[in-house]
């Protein structure tokens, strides 16, 4: 998939996020990737809404100003960890071990607008029976085709 422009057309940097309790705090510089609305039953879950909105972020642009002691994680799969608030639930970011390099950002943890916006709906298969998609953006039963090289 290709890569969404920001607003103006340049990144949305930096960017501040935190927690609802204002625990876990951090700033992101540099690019977001891709924007996506998940709509995996574990996303669903963990974040309690029929989507989760998440950009990628690498970790060498993301720097947690407070609470990174207080992020729990859980490995919600083999080798999938999703990262919450310790203090107030909030989730925070998701990670795949053996990708030391990226987290995976939840946006709606964002204080401002990231000037990016979604590219695609993924793991529809799996989407909320209670909620239809309205929008014209694309639809993958799972996620998103690879990108070539």
């Amino acid at each position: 998939m290709p890569d969404a422009t920001s607003l103006d057309g340049q990144p949305a940097s930096p960017l501040s996020g935190r927690c609802q309790c204002d625990a876990v705090r951090f700033r992101i510089s540099g690019r977001l990737g891709a924007v996506v609305y998940c709509h995996c039953s574990q996303c669903r879950r963990a974040n309690g809404t029929a989507f989760a909105a998440n950009a990628n972020v690498a970790r060498s642009n993301i720097k947690f100003e407070s609470g990174l002691a207080s992020v729990r994680e859980y490995e919600s799969s083999p080798g999938k960890f999703r990262a919450f608030c310790g203090h107030c639930g909030s989730p925070v970011y998701s990670r795949t071990a053996g990708d030391d390099a990226t987290l995976r950002i939840r946006l709606g943890l964002l204080d401002q607008d990231p000037g990016r916006r979604s590219l695609a709906h993924c793991f529809v298969a799996s989407k909320a029976p209670w909620f239809e998609i309205a929008d014209a953006l694309p639809q993958f039963p799972q996620g998103p085709p690879a990108r070539k090289p």
